[in-house]
């Protein structure tokens, strides 16, 4: 199909994937103008760019997945100063009315730009809320690690010999891990049940030892990073460094993104969501959102509970009214996330000042 003239407003769209990507281009009125594929590169992203101005001018993109196969290409179009928006894969009915493709996806993206069903602004994965976000993987890591190693230690002292199990089975966990990690492998006995129990123990117990390194590592570097970052975050009670870690990935480096309170609260899956039919008015529980930010949001609540007089004075004051203990901790979390936003906007406008 012949290019447009480069006046004519048009948007993209793009269906992501790890080694390729599939662009679309519509017109404003919604007409497919082309399809094509690129190389999941930087040179198939500014090939990629090139082809969608051929069509007119790129009044914005649909980006599929900026969170993990598009992020490449979302930051290069933020670069060159292009309107990303954030598009979620289409919904299963459309997908069975329709069928499925790369060329479809992508379409189906441009659309969901141009028509504004998608405003999602991604994140820029360019500051340092994104060298906290990839410290935070690597220690989650190491808590599942360490979480595993722990779970098969226990699975063999309930299974084990009755000489282990009789001196393990009273000790503490820091203390069964410094008694094992001195087991020692001894060739000639390796048939040996119980000291092959013994050895395995031992492999396990410095498995976890060397995790505890790299956790309290990892938390060092991102108490300090964290609180370097967000000051009025970290200020407030309740909130330590991963919960404001939590936060600030989930956010993200751009408080552009944080468009109103109400949005930050769907953000975090503290909104409740209308449930109402006729002469019903009420209201569901919403299990949408960042489930990590909402489980930080918890962490903060429960920390208030027990610390914070003016919360427990309000769970106290609730629960005369007839409030049940979950219902008061929403409550709590909807109140604590309006005051986590605006720290949060005050201290990335901090960050984001030039």
């Amino acid at each position: 199909m012949a290019a447009r003239k480069r006046t004519c407003p048009v948007t993209g769209g793009v269906d992501t994937h790890q080694d390729t990507h599939h662009a679309a281009v519509v017109d404003q009125v919604g007409r497919v103008l082309g399809t094509q594929q690129f190389a999941a590169t930087p040179a198939g992203y500014r090939a990629l760019l090139a082809w969608l101005r051929r069509f007119g001018t790129v009044v914005k993109i649909g980006v599929e997945g900026t969170g993990s196969y598009g992020a490449g290409l979302a930051r290069y179009l933020a670069g060159v100063k292009v309107e990303v928006v954030e598009v979620d894969r289409p919904d299963r009915k459309a997908r069975r009315r329709n069928g499925k493709s790369d060329s479809l996806d992508a379409v189906s993206a441009a659309l969901a730009a141009l028509s504004g069903r998608a405003t999602g602004v991604p994140k820029t994965r360019t500051g340092p809320v994104e060298a906290i976000r990839v410290l935070r993987v690597a220690r989650a890591g190491a808590v599942k690690a360490r979480t595993a190693a722990f779970n098969e230690m226990h699975s063999l002292i309930v299974t084990g010999p009755e000489p282990l199990r009789a001196v393990l089975r009273p000790l503490t966990k820091a203390k069964r891990v410094i008694h094992c990690a001195a087991f020692v492998l001894d060739p000639t006995r390796l048939a040996d049940p119980e000291h092959a129990t013994a050895v395995a123990l031992g492999v396990l117990a410095r498995r976890i030892q060397h995790l505890d390194l790299e956790i309290g590592q990892a938390d060092r570097q991102l108490k300090k990073l964290v609180t370097t970052t967000a000051p009025r975050l970290c200020a407030i009670r309740g909130v330590g460094p991963d919960v404001a870690g939590q936060m600030l990935v989930s956010a993200g480096d751009n408080p552009e993104r944080l468009r109103s309170e109400a949005a930050f609260a769907h953000l975090c899956g503290v909104a409740p969501i209308p449930a109402s039919s006729g002469n019903t008015d009420r209201h569901r529980l919403n299990r949408g959102g960042d489930r990590l930010a909402n489980s930080a949001l918890y962490m903060l609540v429960l920390s208030r509970l027990a610390h914070d007089p003016r919360t427990r004075a309000y769970r106290q004051r609730r629960t005369q009214q007839g409030k049940t203990t979950p219902e008061i901790i929403r409550c709590l979390k909807r109140y604590a996330a309006r005051e986590v936003l605006t720290a949060l906007q005050a201290d990335l406008k901090a960050l984001n000042r030039p």
